[in-house]
């Protein structure tokens, strides 16, 4: 056939307009989404759009044939759509159609539409009038080019309520014209539809891939039915149906049937959350599937008090039904683990975890037992790293990654998100160059999965490496990536989310670094009141951001409003982990710090001491995190005159800083700052110049370091009047004004990796 002018030409009876009206609209309306247009199939490539489709036809009931209008449109058309009904089936002329279309050779492209009646009901003869196809659908054509005795067997959709629905149905013939797999199709258009409709994280994302990911899920146990035929079948019913559920409550997303009308994400979820509790009360095993799919996409808008309560039902459901393997109660496990860590409880989310790999450990070797271990092997390792066991985080994202990588391959999301979480923790264990290393390989691979696409994923990503590029003094990288993934954050999310919460955090930490506090401090009370109500007080991010805001209220000359802010959050943090916990030694360490800076030294000492021994019980001893402790002790030790502890500790610190970052980083410059007033207090004057004057300018050239700063330049300062006084004469050097550059403004980003000085 030369190329044809017409997509389809659509067959039916005129009683039957209203139904032929919305078709040809549908088709002619339709884009195929953009990664399949150009795409060749047995159909030519396909098109940006499905025109034109023939549908008006001549008025034929004086005519013996078909008029040379239509017979030339059915030579002209690619395929041919017949409208089914108990009309059409009587209708000659749709026959006459059909007949004339298959005396064409294209039998095979000949797709129909069922909209009221039974097929094939005129077997039965008590059915006759129920018939739905005509009888050139029912027939093969013989030799003589005339309807044989020959069954035949028709490609159909059905518009019916309770079987495929008007958009699947739409959807199906879309897929036969343009000669696509309908799986295929599906995915993308629900790829599509869900970056309009429900604008969600990757992982709840790939929750909720309804009709595509269901309907793949169904097909993937009707092949299993070759070994296991009757749980095959029955876990294949019960796709269908959650499929059929989902389509016929989301159809309204289709312009067709929304009529110009926009429906909100969450009024989908709400409504849906509503009908999944009252008609399927008494097909338990679809409403588990719904529950927990739905709930899983609360989880993923942020929404946790919506996702707990139907992924505790899904969960509960699920056990009580003899017929659910092992595989489906881990994947609740799994959505509830996750669910649990965000909502800070970490002991249940990791039974939750552990449970799955005990479930799992003794099911046979096959891919979607892999892929559910490397779930619970992920998810578990994130939760021992809000518990700061990381030694034992490594080791459970090590073994997710080496899962996932043989399962998927290197440019993989789950690869991605593993390779980004097992740099933090690196990152939070004191390897923070090759953190850096992991992380960046980690933001390469979703940028290069993502492209231009908005993603919240990428966002968290380009967050954590912008926290571990300020750690390691990289500030201009770190501010334009801050940026970036706050954007991103909002076009997925709108204006609020913890995640959003989280980028107000960091955009804070930006404007403090530029002195403009009174702007960063109301960033930051809009990131807590986001926190408090998506999360409650009492949670981390909450507790943490907190202690980013203490530090701005601290450089803005109110230590005692930045002390009463940070034993607010010790105490959430003490709650949280009542033993010992990196968080809660971060906090006490910076309450020591500023309590010495107020000269409360007797509770000070007892914050220091206290937070030292319980990073040297966590970390190991060269943690950067241990001399942080150590130059912090070694600061009130200088304050009290201690000066012969405050060298030994100082001078330890400066080592272990050196080492695990570099004899020139900024912390390195806050031990060397205390040893060289240590040494000024001992009277080696001269080696204590030679370590206050190289700190001093390490610190100057920081902008965020303005506490330790001004702390190192009264060290020098001070040693000038003890040697002015010994001497009797002001010594020859350069002056704090002549060495300091523009005045630093901040001391800490809103991360969890990070020390910051304290």
């Amino acid at each position: 056939m030369d190329q044809p002018k017409y997509r389809a030409f659509i067959s039916y009876s005129h009683r039957d307009a209203k139904w032929g009206d919305w078709l040809h609209k549908a088709l002619e309306s339709y884009r195929p989404p953009r990664q399949l247009v150009g795409v060749v199939t047995a159909r030519g490539p396909v098109p940006k759009r499905l025109t034109p489709v023939f549908r008006d036809r001549e008025e034929l009931a004086s005519a013996t044939d078909l008029g040379t209008l239509l017979t030339e449109a059915l030579r002209q058309s690619a395929c041919q759509i017949v409208i089914c009904s108990r009309q059409s089936a009587k209708s000659r002329w749709v026959n006459e159609e059909i007949l004339a279309f298959k005396r064409l050779g294209r039998e095979d492209r000949i797709f129909c539409l069922i909209v009221d009646g039974e097929p094939n009901a005129s077997d039965i003869p008590a059915q006759v009038d129920e018939e739905c196809f005509a009888p050139a659908l029912r027939f093969k054509l013989g030799p003589d080019q005339e309807l044989s005795t020959v069954r035949a067997e028709p490609i159909a959709a059905d518009a019916r309520p309770g079987k495929d629905g008007k958009a699947r149905a739409k959807l199906k013939l879309i897929a036969g014209v343009l000669g696509l797999g309908f799986d295929a199709l599906a995915r993308r258009e629900q790829q599509r539809h869900n970056r309009q409709l429900f604008v969600i994280a990757s992982a709840a994302t790939a929750g909720m891939v309804l009709t595509s990911g269901l309907a793949g899920y169904a097909l993937v146990q009707r092949t299993a039915a070759r070994h296991h035929a009757a749980r095959a079948e029955a876990e294949a019913e019960t796709a269908q149906q959650t499929t059929n559920f989902l389509v016929e409550l989301f159809r309204i997303s289709d312009p067709s049937e929304a009529r110009g009308n926009t429906v909100t994400a969450r009024e989908m979820l709400d409504k849906g959350a509503t009908r999944i509790e009252g008609e399927l009360a008494k097909q338990p095993n679809i409403q588990a599937t719904l529950l927990d799919t739905v709930g899983t996409v609360y989880m993923g808008l942020g929404l946790y008090g919506k996702a707990r309560p139907l992924l505790e039902r899904a969960l509960a459901t699920r056990k009580q039904l003899t017929g659910a393997g092992p595989v489906v109660l881990s994947d609740s496990l799994n959505h509830r683990g996750e669910l649990l860590m965000w909502q800070a409880d970490y002991a249940a989310a990791e039974k939750d975890y552990r449970d799955v790999l005990r479930l799992l450990a003794s099911q046979p070797d096959d891919r979607r037992n892999r892929a559910a271990l490397a779930k619970a092997q992920y998810g578990l390792g994130i939760v021992l790293a809000f518990e700061g066991r990381y030694a034992d985080a490594r080791a459970s994202l090590s073994d997710a990654l080496a899962r996932q990588r043989a399962l998927y391959g290197e440019a993989n999301d789950d690869v991605a998100r593993t390779l980004n979480q097992l740099a933090n923790v690196m990152a939070q264990n004191g390897e923070l160059k090759a953190a850096i290393d992991l992380m960046r390989a980690g933001v390469a691979i979703e940028r290069g999965l993502r492209g231009s696409e908005p993603d919240p994923a990428l966002a968290g990503t380009i967050n954590d490496l912008a926290v571990m590029l300020d750690n390691n003094q990289n500030y201009d990288e770190s501010e334009s990536l801050f940026v970036e993934s706050l954007a991103i954050w909002r076009r997925v999310y709108g204006e609020k989310h913890a995640d959003i919460a989280s980028g107000l955090s960091s955009l804070a930490w930006v404007l403090s670094n530029k002195g403009d506090f009174t702007r960063s401090e109301a960033t930051y009370r809009e990131a807590l009141a986001m926190q408090r109500e998506l999360l409650g007080e009492l949670h981390p991010d909450y507790a943490f951001t907190l202690g980013a805001l203490a530090y701005v209220q601290q450089e803005k000359g109110d230590t005692r409003l930045a002390l009463a802010t940070l034993q607010e959050s010790l105490r959430i943090y003490q709650r949280l982990f009542p033993g010992d916990h990196p968080d809660v030694a971060r906090i006490m360490t910076r309450l020591g710090f500023f309590r010495t800076l107020a000269g409360d030294y007797a509770v000070a000492d007892r914050d220091l001491r206290t937070a030292l021994e319980m990073r040297r019980r966590l970390l190991d001893k060269s943690h950067p995190d241990v001399a942080s402790s150590l130059a912090y002790v070694a600061i009130l030790q200088v304050a009290t005159g201690n000066f012969a502890d405050a060298e030994r500790l100082a001078r330890e610190a400066r080592a272990l800083f050196a080492s695990a970052l570099s004899p020139t980083h900024s912390l390195t410059a806050v031990a060397e700052s205390a040893e060289g007033a240590a040494l000024t207090g001992r009277g080696d004057y001269a080696q204590a110049e030679t370590l206050l004057n190289e700190s001093y300018g390490i610190l100057s050239k920081d902008p965020t370091m303005l506490v330790q700063r001004s702390l190192a330049r009264s060290y020098l300062e001070n040693l000038h009047r003890q040697e002015r006084r010994h001497a009797g004469r002001t010594p020859r050097r350069n002056s704090p004004a002549q060495a300091r550059g523009r005045p630093p403004h901040r001391t800490e980003a809103p991360a969890a990796a990070r020390t910051a000085g304290t």
